[in-house]
């Protein structure tokens, strides 16, 4: 099914409002790490926001996954004050790890012969 307008561009703001939190919060710690959104997505009626994040370097993931999990509300709070004339309910977050340049550096190596299967 097609996402209609509203659709885009709330996924559009909240993506944007993200990218720019998660940079901050990258810029301020201690430890060098990158969080990029690489993707929103919101159900048609709004009520659901699904965020997909790429976080380098790969050690970080579950550390930085867990951290946002545990503040999702305070993320939902952010997002809320953003969007408030924007929308009247503020969707529910749900955060997503994003492997997909993963998969295409692996996908990479292995047609360099690199990986585990064999070059035939």
């Amino acid at each position: 099914m097609n996402e209609s307008n509203r659709q885009r561009k709330v996924a559009q703001i909240i993506q944007e409002d993200f990218a720019e939190l998660f940079r901050k919060q990258a810029a301020e710690s201690k430890q060098s790490f990158l969080v990029t959104v690489s993707d929103a997505k919101v159900t048609a009626d709004l009520s659901i926001a699904k965020i997909y994040l790429s976080i380098f370097p790969q050690e970080f993931r579950n550390t930085i996954m867990k951290e946002i999990e545990e503040n999702k509300s305070h993320y939902r709070n952010f997002i809320g004050q953003k969007m408030a004339k924007q929308v009247r309910i503020i969707p529910e977050l749900q955060f997503y790890l994003d492997t997909s340049l993963d998969d295409v550096e692996r996908i990479e190596r292995e047609l360099k012969g690199e990986g585990d299967n064999p070059v035939l």
